[in-house]
């Protein structure tokens, strides 16, 4: 039996610790914040308390539903039939079933058709690999064409990629058309059907840590971590406020820089591999309105000059009546890391989202906003690029024997959600398991 110590109290930190200790090893996860969950977490909007980035369960995520199961929400489990719009040329249309798609102005009968072959051809895809041969922007312009790129799929990886877009593999978008076209159920009329836990994630979050800690999983949070190293056999976590807990193995869940710069004795190729990982971050503001808008849970822009990336209104699958009656919404960011917005101040950043979405619908006024926040992560998708898994991806092995590394830059093609999340998790403790050997127990100084 090992003792091991995780840093990071996120869902793949949480998620990885239950399932190293039901293999017998005895686990600390180690949290720097003062409550666990990480971009998964709740917060206060008003007051009500809902997910400070925006989720959806969808019918395909055995990985969560299992979960939701075995930490005993399922029958929390809300699910409804979702509709998704576009917002081309300053008008909104409705993308919510096969006529609407038919329907659909901005695109010609044939660009149409070669956009359905597009998402019907890469929902059967089995074998991502060759797709990170080829851009993103290379493959959907052979099945889809130059223009259905231009009008649809290149402002769809703009708002999710920002100046990366052009720079991500095939491997990317095909991972959204899988995910989001398993969404769909058989038929004419094709509706999404998506879930949601009542409460959200905070319901989620506690059940979660109270099962893992019911299985002996220790959970320390305000523990900030300022070095890792190899110690003899074992491993050493230091904290920035001379906590010392020695164990045999330490795993890191951060992002890579946050990796590379906690473990000075790692090699100058690995720390070269982490920081190579490029980082797509978010800036979202969230708003707590007295109205519904158009009733899409998402709606995807293409229109250029807008001050976010999409609309989420959560309320179009969530009760209001979980938010006292009023309607969430959220207006998600996606930036590179010297985009200058990051030195926006939150209330700046909310105005300027509000403006936006007035200038979408003219008749939303500022007695409709109840409340507003704003959440910011810098490390939230890493970037899959060409070759990414062969020249970037970090293994779960370092060069220190006691210190390993299990990130989601290890979700290879996929867009990071919690069920890719919690499958890595799943996959890292199988994975680990050989490579675990017996240690002295773990020794916490204050």
């Amino acid at each position: 039996m090992t003792e091991i110590g995780i840093v990071g109290g996120g869902v793949l930190g949480l998620v990885l610790g239950l399932r190293l200790r039901q293999q017998g090893h005895e686990v600390t996860i180690l949290e720097g914040e003062q409550s666990v969950g990480g971009l998964a977490s709740a917060d206060s909007i008003g007051d009500v308390r809902w997910d400070r980035f925006y989720h959806v369960i969808l019918g395909r995520d055995r990985q969560l539903l299992s979960l939701i199961e075995e930490i005993g929400l399922g029958d929390r489990m809300r699910w409804g039939a979702t509709r998704t719009g576009f917002y081309v040329d300053g008008t909104w249309y409705s993308m919510s079933s096969a006529l609407d798609f038919l329907r659909f102005p901005p695109l010609s009968l044939l660009q149409k058709f070669r956009l359905g072959a597009t998402i019907l051809g890469a929902s059967r895809v089995r074998d991502w690999r060759a797709l990170e041969e080829v851009t993103a922007i290379e493959w959907l312009t052979r099945w889809s064409g130059r223009a259905t790129v231009e009008a649809i799929w290149l402002p769809l990886l703009r708002s999710k990629l920002g100046p990366n877009a052009e720079e991500a593999s095939a491997a990317f978008i095909w991972a959204i058309i899988v995910r989001m076209y398993g969404a769909r159920q058989p038929g004419i009329q094709q509706h999404e059907a998506m879930g949601y836990v009542a409460g959200g994630y905070d319901t989620i979050l506690p059940a979660l840590r109270q099962h893992a800690e019911q299985a002996g999983v220790h959970i320390r949070t305000g523990f900030r971590v300022s070095e890792v190293r190899q110690l003899n056999d074992g491993a050493v976590v230091l904290g920035r406020h001379g906590e010392i807990l020695d164990v045999g193995r330490v795993i890191l869940t951060t992002p890579c820089g946050t990796a590379s710069a906690l473990c000075p004795q790692l090699s100058t190729e690995e720390h070269a591999r982490l920081r190579r990982v490029v980082y797509q971050g978010v800036v979202c503001p969230s708003y707590l309105l007295k109205r519904p808008l158009k009733g899409y849970y998402v709606t995807n822009i293409t229109d250029r000059g807008l001050p976010f990336t999409g609309v989420i209104e959560t309320t179009a699958l969530v009760n209001p009546a979980e938010l006292g009656g009023r309607h969430l919404v959220y207006l998600p960011r996606y930036l590179a890391q010297d985009d200058p917005v990051w030195g926006m101040s939150d209330a700046d950043i909310a105005e300027e989202g509000f403006r936006g979405l007035q200038r979408m619908i003219p008749d939303l006024t500022d007695k409709d906003r109840v409340a507003h926040r704003v959440a910011r992560a810098r490390d939230v998708l890493a970037v899959s690029t060409r070759r990414y898994s062969a020249d970037l991806m970090p293994p779960m092995s370092t060069s220190l024997p006691g210190v390993s590394i299990v990130n989601s830059a290890q979700i290879a093609h996929g867009t990071l959600n919690v069920d890719e999340t919690i499958a890595l998790a799943t996959r890292a403790a199988s994975a680990l398991a050989p490579g675990l050997h017996s240690n002295t127990p773990a020794v916490l100084h204050a």
